[in-house]
């Protein structure tokens, strides 16, 4: 039988729910960066409307699916911050499809991108000649950044985390010794202490966990 006071209840405890997931999980649910944040604003919105209107699912199911939900959510946050891989996984990492002018054909089949696509994003970005590109890389949310010759470096983390990012050294034709000998300039003795480093204007900007407040 259809109730509006069982609407009622529905409705606060998935407000209240969402709430705290939000507060738990990071304000960047509210504006996605990767699919994966989007997919979960999705399915949570779907579990609470796919509820609301369906008197067979008591509360106490609605609370059980949405605590099920909420943690698969938190682990999966958690996981991604934590192990570098896993959120390579989950999220995708930028790939580059122009470099030095030349559309790299094989990287944009790994982002399944068709010939008409990148031509698109191209011109969407105002570049109308290939050789004034220095790079065109394809982020995780699917927009696309280009370098052109002439610009300044892009600003890439190189290591996120605690946590050496190999694609981006690659992008800046570095490698993991070059990395060692700047942090070491920096006063920066181990990479697990580094929440952040980005490199840029010849100068390697680093953040540090223990400027974290309590730490």
């Amino acid at each position: 039988m259809f109730s509006y006071y069982d609407i009622a209840i529905k409705l606060v405890i998935g407000f209240l729910f969402i709430t705290v997931l939000i507060n738990l999980s990071g304000k960047g649910n509210l504006a996605p960066t990767s699919a994966l944040d989007q997919l979960q604003n999705y399915v949570l919105g779907g579990i609470i409307g796919g509820v609301l209107y369906n008197p067979a699912i008591t509360i106490a199911q609605f609370i059980v699916v949405m605590l099920i939900w909420s943690l698969l959510i938190l682990v999966t946050r958690y996981a991604k911050i934590h192990l570098h891989w896993f959120g390579k996984f989950v999220d995708g990492e930028p790939i580059t499809i122009v470099k030095n002018g030349r559309i790299l054909v094989e990287n944009c089949l790994r982002a399944n991108l068709s010939a008409k696509e990148v031509d698109f994003k191209l011109r969407t970005a105002g570049v109308y000649e290939l050789t004034d590109v220095k790079r065109a890389i394809v982020e995780q949310n699917g927009s696309l950044t280009v370098l052109k010759r002439g610009d300044g470096s892009i600003r890439y983390p190189v290591i996120v985390d605690g946590q050496i990012d190999y694609d981006v050294l690659e992008i800046m034709d570095e490698d993991e010794e070059w990395l060692m000998n700047e942090l070491n300039d920096a006063g920066v003795s181990t990479i697990r202490d580094v929440y952040m480093a980005t490199y840029r204007h010849g100068n390697m900007e680093v953040v540090r966990y223990s400027e974290a407040k309590g730490r």
